[in-house]
Formats: structure tokens, sequence, C-alpha cells
């Protein structure tokens, strides 16, 4: 418990001042609302006193103390509200901070993480753990630090008024804490199960999701939904689980605080009765004895609670400690654009995609890259952005190293168009002007024209201003393919790769695509992987990978007239392209 409390503190970071200076106000907050009760119980035990034939009473005092209650009301309100505006807004500034520097961190990882790790493991850590941190985090240390503050205060006052009691409130308040101990270690062994029953949840509503069009045309609800309910079902058995475990521990917590209260008012009574203390001293421990422990009955809730703050900050660290993939890189500008691979191997885990890959593109021209599927094409694609490390070898971008590249620096240089075209949830003009923000309008319309979509986008009721839907939904597969080659040619880079970009567009558009490509390509170093041989034939160099090697290179009339992997796969390609409905 006291590990996590550090453990919230430390990752307020510069905040921590702010934190500090709520605990302040905390603690005068607490000393603010006690006075008000020892005024009442000083007054009442005066008129007693009065009336047993004691000391006048001055009626005086009555108003004046009525003015005094209004004013430490007022403080007390006035030094909560200073609190919570030193330390409400703590929270949002620091997940605000975390979300962005963990969208950072996934921009900087290599590709293989998403492999090892589910989207919706990594969306619960975003969401869900840093949601907890943001409405629980600094809450549950202010309950925790500031109950103990406000039983101090009154604490005080009773160990002033008579020792022996404050005796018997400490020994009820070291009771509770034995019992926060245990709810504390019960949340702590149980939130990871509870987290990765959350992270089930989040991959099943999300697998759900993404295969409702497969579920549909197969009829297939009740399998699928199989998945979701056993994850529902499995969640609400786990929290559940967790909460009657809690029940037990929290009523013995409540039970041993109440017992001190009455303990505390039976032994007031008893000293009062026998003129051990005064008739305002004992109404005073009367009157404490129900709220001494009142801060500190909530504290189970924060001791319960911290469990799950300790396994979200837990995921948030595992987050960024994951090592850069453009770890101790710089960032360079460079002068000439030719891409040179030096014996690159790669793999996968343990499975070799490719082996000893060699081979020079020179700046400005135009290699293809062919092979079956699974043959390593994409991978090279990927090694160029330094989506992933190379294993062995190395590869050069104008004469540097890649790894020496920032991923930022690397990727100004380059502009990929993917077969799989994903856009973005807004406006078209915010999709294409996604590789360039500061470009101009003139600049938009005129990278839309050499794209050949201006004129549908024109027709569009909004315009460039229309949203389109999550992923371009909206959309035909040619006009998003069509946008994102425009988004390429606004960015203007001087490398462009293409990951067979026409190999899924109709033929009513494919001569669109064509010319669309044909203006992105102008004056630039290209890498297109295509299975179209218009896309192939005119290549400056081809290269043929088969089992992750290349196994033949040259131009489109060299590799005709050997008998190799090339010509067989032009012969193929012939027969597909040549193919038609009689």
């Amino acid at each position: 418990m006291f590990k996590s409390i550090k453990r919230i503190i430390c990752w307020c970071g510069e905040f921590k001042g702010k934190l500090y200076i709520g605990f302040i106000f905390s603690f005068f907050s607490s000393w603010f609302a006690a006075m008000p009760v020892i005024i009442a119980a000083y007054t009442v035990g005066m008129l007693i006193e009065e009336k047993k034939g004691g000391t006048r009473f001055n009626t005086k005092w009555i108003g004046f103390s009525i003015l005094l209650m209004l004013l430490f009301v007022f403080l007390r309100f006035l030094f909560d509200y200073l609190r919570a505006k030193f330390q409400e807004t703590i929270s949002y500034e620091l997940v605000s901070r975390d979300r962005l520097a963990i969208g950072d961190l996934l921009k900087r990882v290599s590709l293989g993480y998403f492999q090892k790790m589910n989207t919706g493991d990594i969306l619960n850590s975003i969401t869900t753990g840093l949601h907890t941190l943001e409405n629980m985090g600094i809450r549950m240390v202010d309950t925790f630090i500031g109950g103990y503050l406000n039983f101090l205060c009154i604490l005080i006052w009773i160990a002033v008024i008579n020792p022996m009691i404050s005796l018997i409130t400490i020994a009820s308040m070291i009771g509770s804490f034995v019992f926060l101990l245990v709810i504390s270690k019960y949340s702590m062994l149980n939130a990871p199960v509870s987290a990765q029953a959350d992270r089930d949840l989040t991959n099943a509503a999300i697998e759900y999701a993404r295969g409702l069009p497969v579920v549909k045309s197969f009829g297939q609800d009740g399998v699928a939904i199989s998945t979701m309910k056993k994850a529902c079902s499995e969640s609400k058995k786990i929290h559940l689980k967790i909460e009657w475990g809690f029940v037990p521990a929290n009523c013995i917590h409540l039970l041993v605080l109440k017992i001190g209260s009455l303990c505390i008012l039976l032994a007031a009574v008893y000293l009062g009765v026998t003129n051990q203390i005064s008739v305002s001293n004992m109404l005073l421990l009367s009157f404490l004895s129900f709220s001494v422990f009142a801060s500190i009955e909530p504290i189970s809730d924060s001791a319960h609670v911290l469990g799950v703050i300790e396994n979200a900050m837990n995921q948030l660290d595992a987050l960024k400690s994951e090592e850069f993939i453009d770890e101790g890189g710089r960032e360079v500008s460079l002068t000439q654009y030719g891409i040179e691979f030096h014996d690159v191997s790669f793999g996968y885990d343990s499975r070799l995609i490719l082996n000893h890959v060699s081979f020079t593109i020179p700046e400005k021209t135009t290699t293809a890259i062919v092979g079956s599927s699974g043959s390593g094409k994409t991978t090279i694609c990927n090694l160029i952005a330094k989506f992933y490390a190379v294993n062995s070898g190395s590869i050069e971008i104008g004469g540097v190293n890649v790894k020496d590249f920032t991923c930022d620096s690397l990727l100004s240089n380059i502009s990929m168009v993917f077969q799989k075209v994903y856009l973005f949830h807004d406006t078209i003009r915010n999709n294409i002007c996604f590789g360039n923000p500061k470009a101009t309008e003139k600049d938009l319309i005129c990278a839309a024209k050499k794209a050949c979509c201006h004129d549908f986008i024109s027709a569009l009721p909004n315009g460039y201003d229309t949203i389109i839907g999550e992923g371009g939904g909206t959309l035909s597969g040619g006009e998003k393919q069509r946008i994102s080659i425009a988004r390429a040619i606004l960015k203007d880079a001087p490398i462009i790769i293409l990951d067979e970009a026409t190999a899924s567009i109709d033929p009513e558009n494919e001569h669109y695509i064509q010319a669309a490509i044909s203006e992105l390509t102008k004056g630039k170093t290209i890498v297109t992987i295509a299975h179209r041989l218009a896309t192939i034939e005119n290549a400056d160099q081809i290269l043929v990978i088969d089992h992750g090697e290349i196994v033949e290179s040259g131009t489109h009339k060299q590799l005709v007239k050997k008998e190799g992997v090339y010509k067989k796969f032009v012969e193929i390609r012939e027969k597909a392209e040549r193919w038609n409905m009689e």
C-alpha cells in the first residue's frame, strides 16, 4: 500500500510541489472542520455549567460563537477549494502527457512489437489503465494522506483533553489499519487477474467488431458472439469474486472503528460523570467520537483501488520500457537517395525471411521486386523504412546506415503507398495533408489533380471538407487509393515505396491509378512491389526474390531471355492478363 502511494507520488514528477501544497491545504481544512465542533461543545458545556450553578454564561458569546463557526466553515471550504485547485488537475495533466508519450513510443518501436502484443492489450493500457490513474490516482493518495491528516488533527485535540482516551483512539486506528493492509494485499494479488479479464474483454469486443462482415455473410452470429459472451462472463465472475473477497475485511475495518468510537464515547461519559473532566470536555470528546474516524473509513476503498492503480502503472511502465528502434539515432539530412542492402538477413522470431540479401538501387531509378507470396518482398520495403531492425548486415540510404537515423528523419525522405489503404476518420482535406500539414490550398488541389481524385472529391456534398468513415469505409477502393497517392504526392518525398498499390484495383480505376502513380514517381527513387506486367516491364531494375534470396536481377528484356523464375512468372501473368470471358 505504501509502495503504491510512493509510486503515485513519484509519477507526479514536476507536479509534486502542487501535490504537497494540496496536502498542506488539506491539513488546515481538517483543523477548520474540527473547530465548529469544539466551539459548539464549549458553548453547550458553559450553558450546562451555568444551569448547575457554576459560572454565569455570557450571552454575547452565543452570537460571537455563531460568527466564529461560520468563519471556520467558510475557511474549511476555502481550503478544500484550494486543495482541489492544486491537486485535482494533476492527474489530467499527467495522463495527457503519458498518452502523448505512448503515442510517440508506438511510432518508434519495431513493428514486431505489434505482432507480440494484441491491439486490445495496447488499447486497454492507453484507455482503461490510464483512465484508472486519471480518475483515481491522485484522489486515492489524497484520501489516504488527507484522511490520516484529518485523524491526526482530531487526535491532537483528544490527547490534549485526555491522554488515556487518545490511547483508545490510537488502538482503534491500528486495529483498522491491520485490516486495511489485508485489503491492500488482497487487491494487489487480484488486480493483475482483473486487468487480464479487462484485456480479454477488450480483445473479444475488437475481434467481434472487426469480424462482423464475415459473421453476417456466413450467418454465424451465435458462434461469433460466444467468445464475447465468454469474456463478459469471465469478467463478471472475476470482479464479483474480488468484490466479495473485499467485503469481509472492509466490514471488520469499519466495525473496529465503530467500536473505537463507542469506547471513546463511553470513556468520555464515565470521566465526565466522575468529574475527572469538565462537562465541556466531556461533550467535546463525545462529539469528536463520531467524527474522529470519519476520514479513515473511506480509506478502505483507497486500499482496494490501489492494487488496480499499481497494475495500471505496471502496464504503463511496460509500455515505456519498450526498446525504441531508433535508440541512439540522430537527425540526418540527405543529399543522395540511393539505397543499398549489404548482406542483410532478417527473420520474425525463429523464422528466417531474408537470407544474406545484397543489392543496390541507384538514385532516381525504378526497381521492381517480384516473387511468390511470402518470399520477402514486403519485408524488404519494411526494412528500408526501418519498421524493423535487421538481424545482420546493413542498409544504407544516401550512404548513411538507416540505424543512424531517427524514425522521423528517415521517414521524412520516404512516401509509402500500400495495397491496403488506411484513411483516418476525418475530412478528405486532412487525410491528404497528413504528410504535409503546412500545405497550401493550391498545393492540396494540385496534388489531388495529379492523383486523379480532384473531380470526384469536388462532386461530394462538402468537397474536400467531407468527413470520410473510419478507414475510408465510405469511399470505393479506387477512390481511397487515389487519395493515398495524393497524400504521397503532397509529401513530395524523394523515395517512393509502392507495395502492390495496384494489386486490387478494378479495371475501371486502373488507368486513373496508373496516371496518379506516374505523377507521384517523376524524378524519384522508386521501389515497387507489383504483379502487373505493365508496372514491371519499364522498371530500370527487377529483383526476383525466392525463399528470401535474390535469385535473379536485371531488366525485363534481360530476364525474359533466361530460363528462370522471372520468365515463368511472366508467362503466368500473361495468361492471367489475357484471360477474358467469352
